[in-house]
């Protein structure tokens, strides 16, 4: 019987086909994510080209390719614009058919170059990973029945499914339908698990949408991203360096008058300052649906409730037409209720309207507070008094 280079027991293999795929997952988040689609970082040319190389033969995946798709997915998210969102596709079309999606953006010519620049584009990626994308992984099955015999065909199908199952599938799928959100994004992105081990840290994808440009994905005490710790072996090595993680959020005692240092702050941590709004706004609003239920019957479907709740903590631009009366009638039969939601909307207009001046916003900001302090709802009362807070 033919055998390879290396005879090991069958968990040898089990940890050959795990490392593997590892590799590529650190690959893809720390060279084709981090690195390329978000420059969040700087790769030395040793990771950057030994990267380049592994994920040829184990993905076939184009630079170019990958990072346009990805920049446009955050440009146009949950949208029919954006390649593969699963409020807009489904989820079982983009879990079980997202590799397949990756390939039918690869092929739109305005997305690779509007959304393109800046990946490499030297001879080597020209002339091989581009050029003969598919040959890279023929030569890895190639390399695997050397080293491994016939069990090294096992091996590479492992490998060949990691990306479009975990990557493609479970990321752009699950990250954006379930999980949980410590930051209220204008999308649906969520944190599958506060560990991101399987998938390099990919799993944090509420904190990455939250902070698209950082170097790390972790964002909360009990949160480990293992692509920041080889990121940070990398850099100790001086084989990287950070340009950007997220800013933490500060704290200072509540000033009397509200300055433009307040104004900045507020806005640098726009995500969480509505993530901290949708939590303290959650008690009135099922306090007052509670109240409006008996006067308007629809309320007594589970499913209509639901979604009623839904569009109170959304914006309403993304409101249909259909859906802005629906919720105008919810919101007609309680006062609270229209404040709480009016406010919302003015609140996230101070770092919406970007041709506004410096003074008009922070005018609008200290009007703001001055209307929450004195609206007599103290879930609005005691927010404001914590946004003065931001430092």
């Amino acid at each position: 019987m033919l055998s390879g280079v290396f005879d090991l027991p069958w968990w040898g293999y089990v940890v050959v086909a795990l490392s593997f795929t590892h590799i590529t997952i650190a690959g893809v988040t720390i060279y084709l994510h981090r690195h390329q689609a978000h420059r969040a970082l700087d790769l030395h040319a040793i990771p950057s080209h030994f990267f380049r190389f592994w994920l040829w033969l184990t993905t076939g995946m184009v630079t170019k390719e990958w990072a346009a798709i990805h920049r446009k997915h955050h440009a146009k998210c949950e949208t029919t614009d954006d390649p593969h969102s699963p409020q807009v596709l489904g989820i079982k079309k983009v879990l079980f058919e997202g590799a397949e999606l990756y390939r039918a953006a690869s092929k739109v010519n305005e997305t690779m170059e509007k959304y393109g620049s800046g990946t490499p584009d030297d001879w080597v990626e020209r002339n091989v990973y581009a050029k003969y994308s598919g040959k890279g992984i023929v030569l890895m099955l190639a390399i695997n029945l050397i080293l491994f015999g016939p069990i090294g065909l096992s091996i590479w199908a492992v490998q060949m499914m990691w990306i479009p199952i975990f990557a493609a599938g479970v990321i752009n799928g699950i990250g954006h339908y379930w999980g949980y959100r410590n930051f209220a994004c204008e999308d649906a992105s969520t944190n599958i698990v506060p560990w991101g081990i399987l998938i390099g840290g990919e799993e944090l994808h509420n904190n990455h949408h939250a902070y698209g440009t950082s170097a790390k994905l972790s964002n909360k005490w009990y949160e480990f991203d293992i692509g920041w710790l080889y990121i940070r072996i990398l850099e100790t090595l001086g084989l990287a360096k950070v340009k950007k993680v997220a800013p933490k959020v500060r704290w200072q005692p509540a000033p009397a008058v509200l300055d433009f240092d307040t104004l900045q702050a507020i806005i640098t941590h726009r995500y969480d300052v509505m993530t901290k709004f949708t939590r303290s706004a959650k008690g009135i609003y099922a306090e007052e649906i509670q109240k409006v239920k008996g006067r308007l019957p629809d309320l007594n479907d589970g499913n209509t409730l639901k979604t009623v709740k839904h569009w109170l903590h959304l914006d309403a631009s993304v409101l249909k037409d259909q859906e802005k009366a629906k919720l105008d009638e919810v919101l007609n039969e309680s006062k609270a209720l229209a404040t709480v939601y009016a406010m919302r909307q003015d609140l996230t207009a101070l770092w919406e309207r970007s041709s506004l001046t410096k003074e008009q916003l922070l005018k609008q900001l200290q009007d703001w507070c001055h209307r929450a302090e004195a609206s007599g709802i103290q879930s609005l009362q005691e927010f404001s008094m914590k946004l003065r807070c931001y430092a």
